[in-house]
């Protein structure tokens, strides 16, 4: 049987006019399909709005204020809340459109419907106005249809296991802004896929991409000592469904997101995977004095949590918080992830103050949370990563209990707090350190969580660098204009006796070896290893651990530090790879025929100095597996005993952050043999060592 005689291809369907409005030739549209979308007769318009009595299409030339046209949806157009409409004859490449909604205005019942008010459509695929960095928009946002005809060609996603990944975390335009990047197109999509040469080089084999989805980088635009500052990470969304088009090196006019593809698409055939960190927590529309340019205008009572007169709950820190397990809400976060999956193969999701996800309409937390429930089984979201930052800026902190369903990974903040208390000479939590280094099975339950829920980190964007994390004792936010009264005090850091920048070589010293046992520890644990874009070369943002509002050098990458700190270049280097040649630091193997289990601390008690984390495997072709993790996070030397091998076998060292043994800290010409079952460690050190045969 032909295809046609199945179903009717979408250019061979005929749709004939049934209504003229102002001129234009209309039919009742496509219910099913929200947003706006060309089709061959013209273009599909469907929006949805529970609490409106009448809704109007307004048509604009490009970049005009004024539409040329207004169409209002007849009532027979509008099917339950649904309003749809064809209109014949539009070519997507000569208008841009927006709405406008009418209905009761009463903000105590959190009612906002103001006809005057002209709509961002809630699912539009592209937003103008804002394709040029740090130029204001004018008054209010338009959309513009997207024609998706981007050819993928063969390519097909990695789909790297979880515990194989290295998650590489980094912000678009601060990763190449600066001039030392040396691309073609710096700040840019375009700008990153030229740097993929070094991401490969480096070893990483996922990014985690700060927001892209289409933001505002000028609300709350400031002036700071005669120093531009604005929202420079991009957490406060305007269109979950629009990527950033400032973020382009040119301007896509019904195509945008191609350029976002085309990076997408060539990390993957370089087996890299793209997870976009996302934000549902809160919109740009801030509290009752943010602007109505969207949600607010369509169902302000249903898109937000409100308090019983009409006032936003802040579970978001940011003025306002989405009401995620809302029926509506939750179908538009469905369908906003599925159209992230299937139209630009994104390969995870990570998402922000992801415990809001989780609360009720009156802001209680939930034990089943729907929402959360519904990506979890959604069979279109069946491969993609669900990373949760398991915490709200309300005080809910669900690190280790954030409803999973054996789907959800979380960013393990305990892994980051507890390891940077040990890391910096807190020698009697060793046990805690122990268990963060084995998997948290304390918080992650392998039984109930699988043993992939935790991604384990030192730093990211929200804090301060591993640079810094060793430089400062406190926080230098002045340069974002609030006193210094921003970001977090609880930095868990220490400067090793001199506060920022300094030539004294003995303090260097320690500040490089310390960044290397960080970085080393983080490669040497079991979970998702996940750090910050920079931390690989000792990037400095100068002490300011809140720099969300820094488009500068405080917060772009000077390229020039890869040479400055080139031995702490080829140590993450070699860590990295070190981790993808020991499958035993990411996940258990079958039994060692040394008699070793899986993980095991060796000789600990309370006098203990030492931490000796054992590794130990063999895999499906007989291959033994061994590593052995040593910690001296003490203030003197300590002696490191070894266990004992086999017969035939002897260890030999693989990581001397001290120095002593291997020059550089890493192996020149192979891992060093070791005579005997024990040595001195350097204060304050690490080593790694692996077990071989002789």
């Amino acid at each position: 049987m032909e295809d046609n005689k199945l179903i009717a291809p979408m250019s061979r369907i005929h749709m004939v006019p049934m209504d003229v409005i102002n001129g234009f030739e209309v039919r009742p549209g496509m219910y099913e399909i929200n947003g706006a979308t060309a089709i061959p007769c013209g273009v599909n318009f469907t929006v949805y709005s529970y609490g409106a009595t009448s809704c109007e299409l307004l048509l604009y030339k490009r970049m005009e204020q004024e539409p040329y046209a207004v169409i209002p949806f007849p009532e027979s157009y509008k099917i339950g809340k649904v309003y749809s409409m064809i209109v014949f004859g539009l070519n997507i490449c000569d208008f841009e459109y927006a709405y406008r909604v009418d209905g009761p205005y009463d903000p105590g019942r959190g009612l906002l419907f103001n006809k005057k008010n002209v709509l961002l459509d809630i699912y539009a695929r592209a937003v103008t106005g804002q394709s040029v960095w740090g130029i204001p928009q004018n008054n209010f946002y338009k959309a513009r249809v997207v024609r998706d005809d981007f050819d993928w060609g063969n390519t097909t996603q990695p789909g790297i296991p979880m515990e194989d990944l290295v998650i590489y975390e980094l912000h678009v335009r601060g990763f190449t802004r600066h001039f030392s990047s040396g691309v073609v197109n710096p700040g840019t999509f375009d700008g990153l896929r030229e740097r993929i040469p070094y991401l490969k080089e480096l070893g990483v084999n996922a990014v985690e991409l700060m927001p892209v989805f289409e933001f505002d980088e000028m609300k709350d635009f400031r002036m700071v000592d005669g120093r531009p500052v604005l929202n420079y990470w991009g957490y406060n969304t305007i269109s979950f469904f629009a990527p950033n088009t400032s973020y382009t090196a040119e301007t896509e006019f019904n195509r945008e997101g191609n350029e976002l593809k085309r990076l997408i698409r060539e990390l993957n055939e370089n087996g890299i995977e793209c997870i976009l960190d996302v934000v549902f927590n809160h919109t740009a529309e801030g509290n009752e004095l943010g602007p109505c340019f969207s949600f607010k205008g369509f169902d302000n009572n249903i898109y937000y949590m409100l308090t019983p007169e009409g006032f936003y709950y802040n579970f978001s820190g940011c003025g306002n918080t989405m009401n995620c397990n809302h029926p509506m809400v939750q179908q538009m976060i469905l369908e906003c992830l599925r159209y992230w999956t299937a139209t630009y193969h994104v390969d995870g999701f990570r998402f922000d103050l992801a415990s809001i996800l989780g609360r009720n309409e009156d802001g209680s937390p939930m034990s089943k949370p729907p929402l959360l429930q519904s990506l979890a089984f959604d069979p279109l979201l069946g491969n993609v990563k669900l990373i949760a930052e398991a915490w709200d800026a309300g005080g809910l902190y669900q690190v280790g209990s954030f409803p999973s369903w054996n789907r959800w990974a979380e960013w393990n903040g305990k892994y980051r707090d507890d390891m940077r208390d040990y890391l910096k000479g807190n020698y009697g939590m060793w046990e805690t350190a122990a268990r963060r280094i084995m998997g948290s099975s304390d918080l992650y339950d392998p039984e109930h969580r699988g043993r992939n829920a935790s991604v384990n980190f030192l730093t990211c964007h929200d804090g301060f660098t591993l640079n810094d994390l060793y430089s400062y004792n406190w926080k230098h936010n002045e340069a974002n204009g609030w006193g210094n009264t921003d970001g977090s005090d609880d930095n868990r850091s220490w400067n090793c006796g001199v506060e920022g920048d300094t030539d004294d070589e003995n303090v260097l010293f320690l500040r490089h070896k310390l960044a290397k046992n960080a970085f080393a520890v983080l490669m040497c644990s079991r979970g998702t290893p996940m750090f910050f874009a920079g931390d690989e070369f000792l990037n400095t943002q100068f002490g300011n651990n809140n720099a969300y509002c820094q488009d500068n050098e405080i917060s772009w990458l000077n390229w020039r530090d890869r040479e400055k700190h080139k031995e702490h270049y080829r140590f993450c280097k070699y860590m990295i790879g070190f981790r993808r040649e020991h499958a035993i630091l990411r996940k258990a193997l079958l039994r060692s025929r040394t008699g070793y289990p899986d993980m095991q601390v060796m000789g600990m008690d309370d006098s203990s100095k030492v931490l000796r984390v054992v590794f130990a495997g063999c895999d499906e072709e007989g291959q033994e597996d061994m590593v052995c993790l040593a910690l001296n996070v003490f203030w003197e030397r300590q002696e490191l005993y070894l266990p004992s091998l086999p017969t035939g076998m002897g260890w030999k060292i693989a990581v001397d952050t001290g120095k002593e043994y291997l020059k550089a800290g890493i192996p020149e010409d192979g891992a060093l043999p070791l005579a005997g079952n024990s040595l001195s460690m350097q204060e304050r050190s690490l080593m790694v060592l692996v077990a071989d045969q002789l």
